[in-house]
């Protein structure tokens, strides 16, 4: 690949893509060199539809975390972001992304160790089998606050 090709960096994340850790890890990746950034929401099933059909959902939540992120993406990224709603689960949504689009790297950016249900499932090792770089951040925990 040419230094003056863009590198394609898919973002993936779904509650935590407005954090600040996402945002520098975004701004810290745009620093290294030329890159486009594409983040991919996981289209999350909710209620009986996890149970019953979690691709017969609407797409309310993915798009609302797409509408409140992708502003502070691009801040972040110093360019345009694009971005995605994918399959329910979330490795699925990946490879469907990869292989479509074909990015050079990926971002997972999950909850903390402790809530994280990525992190549980080994979702950045899995992803790693695809042979691309993974960069895995976690959000860091909120301070719990006095009753």
């Amino acid at each position: 690949m040419e230094s003056s090709t863009p590198t394609r960096v898919l973002v993936v994340a779904h509650r935590t893509a407005a954090t600040p850790a996402l945002l520098d890890a975004v701004r810290e990746r745009a620093a290294r060199g030329p890159a486009t950034f594409t983040l991919l929401v996981p289209n999350a099933a909710h209620g009986l539809h996890r149970v019953i059909d979690a691709e017969d959902q609407g797409d309310d939540g993915a798009q609302a975390v797409l509408e409140l992120a992708l502003p502070l993406l691009e801040d972040a990224a110093g360019a345009h972001v694009d971005g995605v709603i994918g399959d329910p689960e979330p490795l699925s949504a990946i490879q469907d992304a990869v292989n479509l689009h074909g990015f050079d790297e990926i971002i997972i950016s999950t909850l903390p160790a402790r809530v994280s249900k990525w992190l549980h499932l080994d979702l950045p090792s899995k992803v790693g089998g695809l042979g691309l770089p993974v960069t895995t951040v976690t959000a860091k925990e909120r301070p719990s606050t006095p009753v």
